[in-house]
């Protein structure tokens, strides 16, 4: 599995060429499901499983919290499952970000 050329731009932060979709699939996911577009999308829910996506949601909290709402509910994961609102997380994401 190798990641389009067409996405590379939201990885601006890593070496695209050597990172690996299935070892790093969290961070993969997370990186185009958050910061992603439709065809991002598209390909991240092509190439990763249902329950895949799901247990990103549910371990990764770097997701923004309108994002995480709406993967809660197009998944059907109950909101007190997605890690990136969970109250604590959302106070602290409010102290470094307060807007």
């Amino acid at each position: 599995m190798k990641i389009p050329k067409s996405l590379h731009r939201f990885f601006w932060d890593v070496n695209v060429e050597k990172l690996d979709p299935e070892k790093m699939s969290y961070f993969v996911i997370n990186r185009l499901l958050d910061k992603g577009n439709f065809e991002a999308v598209k390909w991240t829910t092509k190439n990763y499983s249902k329950s895949q996506i799901k247990e990103t949601f549910k371990k990764i909290r770097d997701f923004n919290p309108k994002v995480g709402n709406f993967w809660s509910l197009y998944l059907q994961i109950p909101q007190n499952d997605i890690a990136c609102l969970q109250t604590s997380y959302l106070k602290m994401r409010r102290m470094h970000w307060p807007y």
